[in-house]
């Protein structure tokens, strides 16, 4: 059965005056179930009134090979939660709750995952991808849960819940990260801390949507204890990755932000695509993961799919599309906690001077800030560096210690 919780373990009038319109896992019995399940696509009619509040919750599971061999032993819920779109309207997004069974922390620390690029479509989401087997961070999430700590992983705003994913919107992927905590503090479920200490941890999207959660903290959500930020690659200008993919072994990566943004903005982009152009698009956001799309689109070359045979990337540079890309750089705000920011030269997707200019910028806005240049080749083997650069550090700062700065 569906376990429903206390909204904000508030009174229980108000969870009965929103959980009869929220959204709702399908109904199934066994663990074997939980895997296969789908959301429903009925969108609730009214939502509580803060976000991080939790609407639904259930058990789940989380495999670490598609074979459902190898089962992490840790508490694990499936959520939906209230956050908020780029505009400050209330929405539902969907996440995991995982709970190590044993911890050396008496004050379980919080690290909110900002998964790294899913793709768009719903089945991509890594609630249930963490139940497939077949998410690709898993080892990452596993680490963290060695460490003690609990870890939360948001699906972003529309994977898993209706409407397409806002890939690369600052401010949406920001917040959801941040209300990913606020949701794993308040679900009576599991036994976590409501103020305990957090930190935020990302690479990729992941390293883009941690930098913006760091970036909103301070008025957000000013009463979270963040203990620092671990960010990876980032994509921190949008202009610079694009040139950078466009035409590259990423290319649909590019082709995942038009939609994402062209979503978040309402703006309709058929107009600007032939007819290879619009089923490409289609195709990848309704049918392909990351690993399926990059399979399948190679070498994805926007040129080639518009109605001009000019590349997507001028646009960005013309109204409206520069104004949209210029909301979306990171380096314009403050964090206010210690950030570490791992990024490698030889990063065949994010360049690192994308990485280094990011951490130049917190630098003069006075953040803490230690830049961890590698040389490990491409940007998905580098995902290996950030975690071993950044579980150390978390460890540091879980312990009180003060971070040191390489600015």
């Amino acid at each position: 059965m569906l376990c429903r919780r206390v909204l904000g373990k508030r009174a229980v009038a108000a969870l009965t005056a929103t959980a009869s319109a929220a959204l709702t896992f399908t109904a199934s019995s066994g663990e074997a179930a939980a895997a296969d399940r789908l959301l429903s696509p009925q969108r609730p009619t009214s939502l509580p009134a803060e976000h991080g509040d939790v609407l639904s919750s259930e058990p789940g599971v989380f495999y670490l090979d598609p074979l459902k061999a190898i089962k992490v032993n840790a508490s694990v819920h499936r959520i939906m939660y209230r956050t908020t779109d780029r505009a400050g309207k209330a929405i539902v997004v969907t996440g995991t709750v995982l709970n190590p069974r044993t911890s050396q922390y008496g004050q379980r620390p919080i690290v909110a995952f900002a998964p790294g690029t899913q793709g768009l479509a719903d089945k991509c989401a890594p609630s249930r991808q963490l139940a497939d087997g077949t998410e690709y961070e898993a080892l990452p999430i596993k680490k963290l849960l060695d460490q003690g700590y609990a870890v939360v992983v948001t699906d972003y705003q529309g994977l898993g819940t209706p409407g397409i994913h806002t890939y690369m919107d600052r401010e949406a992927q920001g917040r959801a990260v941040l209300d990913s905590v606020r949701a794993a503090q308040r679900l009576n479920a599991v036994d976590l801390p409501d103020a305990g200490p957090v930190a935020l941890y990302g690479y990729s999207q992941g390293g883009g949507a941690t930098a913006s959660a760091a970036e909103l903290a301070p008025t957000y959500v000013p009463e979270l204890k963040i203990k620092g930020a671990v960010v990876g690659a980032p994509p921190a200008d949008m202009n610079k990755v694009a040139d950078s993919m466009d035409g590259s072994a990423y290319g649909a990566f590019f082709n995942y932000a038009l939609s994402g943004l062209s979503t978040a903005y309402g703006i309709d982009i058929d107009p600007y695509l032939n007819a290879l152009g619009k089923r490409v698009t289609n195709d990848l956001r309704d049918n392909l993961c990351t690993t399926q799309a990059l399979a399948k689109y190679p070498f994805l070359n926007s040129r080639f799919l518009t109605v001009d045979g000019r590349p997507l990337t001028e646009r960005l540079k013309r109204a409206p599309w520069d104004t949209i890309v210029a909301e979306q750089q990171l380096g314009k705000r403050k964090p206010a906690v210690p950030v570490l920011l791992s990024h490698s030269a030889l990063d065949d997707v994010v360049p690192q001077q994308v990485g280094k200019n990011l951490a130049a910028d917190w630098c003069r806005r006075g953040t803490t800030v230690r830049f961890a240049g590698n040389y490990i080749p491409g940007h998905i083997a580098a995902t290996e560096g950030t975690s071993a650069e950044g579980l150390p550090w978390l460890a540091d700062r879980f312990a009180g210690r003060a971070a040191s700065s390489t600015c």
